[in-house]
């Protein structure tokens, strides 16, 4: 259903990208870079969440000294973001960064640009070329006549030619947009061009619910043509969110499975249960789950218990109680009252169970 673009492949303290390696989870800090014990606790529930990747601004230097104290403390891949200055990008190599993201024509001279890859290779710290639309060069704008998917791509080549004249080519790429139609236009564009791989996502998608609407469409798009071999949802909410909504994306695509599925019905005139609660309920369990169960709670006779018997693990409501099916099977009828604590009991126990199994 999705067959990946070819690609050469890189790797980042480990992570492989693209080659056909599994599509990577990337997240970003939101702290200050140079409050340590912020950011490190931010990274550690980052890393908790799914982030397979974590990117820190690195604005000013004492954000770069700060980088040596954080590295020592988590155990995620770490990635400098780096602007105007060569000297930040040295400081965060030193300081044990796993990569950089940056744009060699805008930190300084050729020979600057030289020093910084010739760092970047000693340590085999791949560099993300990442175009946004609201920062392009003005030459390229004004022959452009204004921001196209071709004046992305074309800053991006600029930017690809810097470093492979100095004979670097450990690169992934991005071009993102706001809008989802010039982001695709963009990615097609380059994959013509290039066979590195590609970082994807929607940028400045906006709030949690209509910025994950907004990423899900985008992003279901390039991974349905194979453009993208990294993925980072941008919304203006905790990081947390973020990688979350990027693992229920792969997830509902069928691209990446983590941990457990949820499975409820929307609800209509037929229900006789508070399903709303109900699912709530089990839905802040099932999360927690590492589990790769697909777990339904259902509230109506009519479709509730055939979806239920097609789950690991479902609960069917009726009047007044509800069905447990286990492995499509029906396990027993519980009382109204008791459903959701019998149900999410069920469901830890099949979960331990396939943890056993697995292990």
């Amino acid at each position: 259903m999705f067959p990946r673009r070819k690609t050469r492949s890189i790797s980042v303290a480990g992570v492989v990208i693209g080659g056909g390696a599994p599509v990577v989870v990337q997240a970003m800090t939101k702290t200050d870079t140079r409050d340590v014990r912020a950011t490190v606790a931010q990274m550690r529930r980052l890393e908790k969440a799914g982030a397979e990747i974590v990117r820190l601004a690195v604005p000013d230097r004492a954000a770069a000294r700060a980088l040596r104290d954080i590295r020592k403390k988590v155990r995620v891949p770490l990635i400098a973001d780096i602007h105007f200055d060569h000297r930040l990008a040295l400081a965060a190599l030193d300081a044990g960064v796993d990569g950089l993201r940056l744009n060699p024509g805008n930190i300084g001279s050729r020979e600057k640009v030289r020093e910084v890859v010739r760092a970047a290779a000693e340590r085999r710290a791949p560099i993300r070329i990442g175009v946004n639309s609201g920062s392009l060069e003005k030459d390229i704008l004004a022959r452009a006549g204004g921001v196209t998917a071709a004046a992305m791509v074309e800053s991006a080549l600029r930017h690809v030619r810097v470093l492979e004249d100095l004979d670097f080519r450990l690169i992934k790429i991005s071009l993102k947009a706001s809008d989802i139609p010039r982001t695709l236009e963009a990615y097609r564009l380059l994959a013509a061009r290039v066979d590195y791989p590609l970082h994807a996502g929607i940028t400045e998608a906006g709030r949690l619910l209509a910025g994950s609407v907004k990423s899900a469409a985008g992003l279901a798009l390039l991974l349905a043509e194979g453009l993208a071999d990294t993925v980072r949802v941008s919304l203006t909410a905790p990081p947390e969110k973020e990688v979350f909504v990027a693992w229920q994306i792969l997830q509902s695509l069928g691209v990446r499975v983590r941990g457990a599925n949820f499975v409820s019905c929307p609800t209509c005139g037929r229900c006789e249960v508070d399903l709303m609660t109900l699912a709530a309920r089990v839905e802040k369990t099932v999360l927690g789950l590492r589990a790769p169960l697909t777990v339904a709670v259902m509230g109506c006779t009519v479709n509730g218990p055939g979806e239920a018997r097609e789950a690991d693990i479902g609960l069917a409501c009726g009047r007044g109680s509800g069905v447990i099916f286990r492995k499509g099977k029906l396990l027993r009828r519980v009382a109204g009252a008791r459903m959701a604590d019998e149900f999410i009991g069920e469901v830890l126990r099949l979960a331990a169970e396939s943890g056993r199994k697995e292990g």
